[in-house]
């Protein structure tokens, strides 16, 4: 069953001049969404965004180096492949956070909101309509962040977990199914706490997460202090000479150093609650020396271990090079501060699939589902509980299933690096159409990325059949699900415009043969102002009666992540009975109907509420082999339909004032 009041595309409403971007590339504000940037405000908010922007590019350490090092020692490691690896992850956190998503991506900000359904809203809005192309890849990079979303939680707590095995006391005891036993516990902690919000410990992830980096730095600085020629690794010169004298080994590696910088994305993601220029000092003077510091650490006790391997004749071992690193009477300390900072890495990645579920949703691109607000002054916090209970599935099948972080790797990179081509293409539309780039200047940034870009997915593809077809199978499935909802949601559309009345000729049938008044107030939801509402043809037919009022009323979304209250509603007089209501939305914005009709008031549309009626046109669908999807992607559409959320819920309208009445439509 659907309801005809089903939210608008994005564009269906043109955003009003205030709320375009600014031409330059930065926020309108430039703060990033109205965020206080003076004294304790821009710390606060610095020291906030360590805690859920960072989470999880700050847990690469834990499997980064390690993978990278695996995969370079298929016939043993030599003292040149170790510099080489460390070389190549510091120059990958050089390139492709600081480099592209710090001085060009977080530019591209849509009204202070990042995210790459806020890029593809602020490219359609570049090009003045909605493209195939755009459209694609909007959708595409949505779908693979799902693919992260569901790896992240188990990636990042079974590679904490797995630390217990480096305690002298523990490692005979904790075997695979004790780590599996233990992370399982956290994962399903961390997902039933999700309906009762994260605000009230939210404000810990900050403060927790800045000690896991001050610790990460102190570990990379003792060993740093022990071998300082790693030094000699900042230089590019042995990343290009590892890949220039490893071949196609050096692309598998290549593949495992990607995962340095994995969370790259939460970056632009998160400038809406946090602001742009907290995130990126965060990055530039805290959270990227820290990294680098403990990548150097590590390679300098991997040299260490290596000359140690060298001088008593055998060959070197395989470490679990993070935790081995640490004094053995500071790894629980550390193995529990690592768990901490993967859970908190956990939430900011399941937050984020929130966010980007209202979005979708906002943005026509997925059914409504039921959102729900956690925290009445964070906007941000928000909870879906069917998203909470698919990643919850989804994280368990995929943990159970690759039981160890060395193999979940495998499955880690094709998801993000499918993200960053799509977010690097949609910058180039941004870039040469709404802030006038010339061609020439728009290149030298669509070039070298794109090239990084297609480089890293090119070394991740090689890990498919290992692993890397789950984030693939994954966003392929969450991108039929989508582009069905579209091309649905637009067949029905159309179908209903076809057989609707345009409201024009309405009017001239009620004035030839007027039908029986009945007194208050009725509203009418549709998605299309123009045309006569189901349910009011319906009203009209079998119970043959017209309210003394009538309003017409359309919920749109713009392409804008939050609308200004004096453009949120537009009245247009029809007639002295009709009136049509056009209330406006952001999406990352909630409907509220009722509080939008106490703006109505405010410009003299009053009325009690009380004693309003709110009609909903209720469509039974029905496949047909006619139309213009196969019959599989029918029936797909019509079970998306009837597990949409109620719009009397979605909608906030009083369920005492409904009427739903129904039809039946063949797509």
């Amino acid at each position: 069953m659907a309801s005809e009041a089903s939210g608008a595309s994005a564009t269906d409403c043109a955003p009003a001049s205030s709320d375009i971007p600014s031409q330059d590339g930065g926020p309108p504000n430039g703060a990033g969404n109205g965020h206080d940037l003076k004294g304790h405000g821009f710390l606060a908010l610095a020291l906030g965004s360590i805690g859920v922007v960072f989470g999880d590019i700050g847990t690469s350490p834990l499997y980064a180096f390690k993978e990278a090092l695996a995969a370079a020692a298929h016939d043993g490691v030599v003292r040149s492949e170790i510099f080489g690896v460390i070389s190549l992850a510091i120059w990958a956190l050089i390139l492709i956070v600081t480099l592209k998503y710090v001085v060009f991506i977080m530019r591209a900000d849509n009204k202070g909101e990042g995210g790459v359904l806020s890029l593809m809203a602020l490219a359609q809005h570049a090009i003045g309509r909605r493209t195939a192309l755009v459209f694609g890849l909007g959708v595409a990079g949505a779908a693979l962040f799902y693919g992260d979303a569901v790896i992240t939680p188990a990636m990042s707590v079974l590679s904490a977990v797995e630390g217990l095995r480096t305690i002298p006391a523990l490692e005979h005891a904790v075997n695979t199914q004790v780590v599996l036993v233990i992370a399982t516990a956290m994962l399903l902690g961390l997902f039933f706490i999700q309906s009762r919000g994260t605000a009230k410990v939210g404000a810990l992830f900050g403060p927790i997460c800045a000690v896991w980096f001050l610790s990460m730095f102190a570990l990379g600085a003792w060993h740093l202090a022990h071998k300082p020629e790693i030094l000699k690794a900042i230089s590019p010169h042995y990343a290009v000479h590892f890949l220039a004298h490893h071949g196609m080994a050096g692309f598998v590696v290549l593949g495992a150093v990607f995962l340095t910088v994995t969370g790259a994305e939460a970056l632009s993601a998160d400038m809406g609650h946090f602001g742009r220029w907290p995130i990126q000092a965060a990055w530039n003077f805290f959270v990227l020396p820290c990294l680098i510091v403990n990548y150097l650490g590590q390679g300098a006790f991997a040299l260490s271990v290596f000359d140690a391997a060298r001088r008593a004749g055998r060959p070197m071992p395989e470490l679990n090079w993070f935790f081995e690193m640490a004094p053995e009477a500071l790894r629980l300390p550390l193995v529990l501060l690592a768990g901490l900072a993967t859970v908190i890495a956990s939430q900011a990645v399941i937050t984020g699939a929130f966010s980007l579920t209202q979005q979708a949703i906002q943005l026509g691109l997925l059914p409504r589902l039921d959102v729900r607000r956690t925290s009445e002054t964070q906007s941000g916090q928000i909870f879906v509980p069917q998203l909470n209970t698919m990643l919850l599935v989804g994280v368990m099948a995929i943990m159970l299933t690759f039981q160890t972080s060395s193999a979940l790797a495998h499955a880690y990179g094709l998801a993000v690096t499918g993200t960053m081509v799509v977010t690097t293409c949609m910058a180039f539309i941004v870039m040469r159409r709404l802030w006038n780039w010339s061609l020439p200047a728009s290149l030298c940034f669509l070039i070298p990325f794109m090239a990084l870009d297609l480089t890293f997915l090119s070394a991740n593809a090689l890990r498919f059949f290992t692993g890397g077809w789950l984030p693939v199978l994954i966003g392929a499935a969450l991108f039929t699900i989508m582009a069905t909802w579209v091309r649905g949601s637009q067949i029905l559309s159309d179908k209903t415009r076809r057989d609707s009345l345009p409201v024009a000729d309405l009017m001239d049938i009620l004035r030839a043969r007027a039908p029986h008044r009945a007194p208050g107030t009725a509203i009418f939801l549709t998605s299309d102002p123009d045309m006569t509402p189901v349910a009011l043809m319906h009203n009209l037919k079998h119970n043959k009666v017209l309210h003394e009022r009538n309003v017409i009323l359309t919920v749109r979304t713009a392409e804008t992540p939050r609308v200004n209250e004096e453009d949120r509603v537009k009245i247009e007089k029809v007639n002295d009975d009709f009136k049509k209501v056009i209330v406006n939305y952001g999406f990352m914005e909630s409907p509220n109907i009722p509080k939008a009709l106490a703006v109505c008031r405010k410009q003299g549309l009053k009325f009690d509420i009380m004693a309003t009626s709110f009609f909903l046109g209720r469509r039974s669908i029905v496949p047909s082999a006619n139309s213009g999807m196969p019959l599989w992607q029918d029936r797909l559409f019509i079970y998306l339909m009837k597990n949409a959320a109620n719009p009397t819920d979605f909608f906030k309208i009083p369920p005492g004032r409904v009427v739903e009445l129904g039809a039946q439509v063949t797509v």
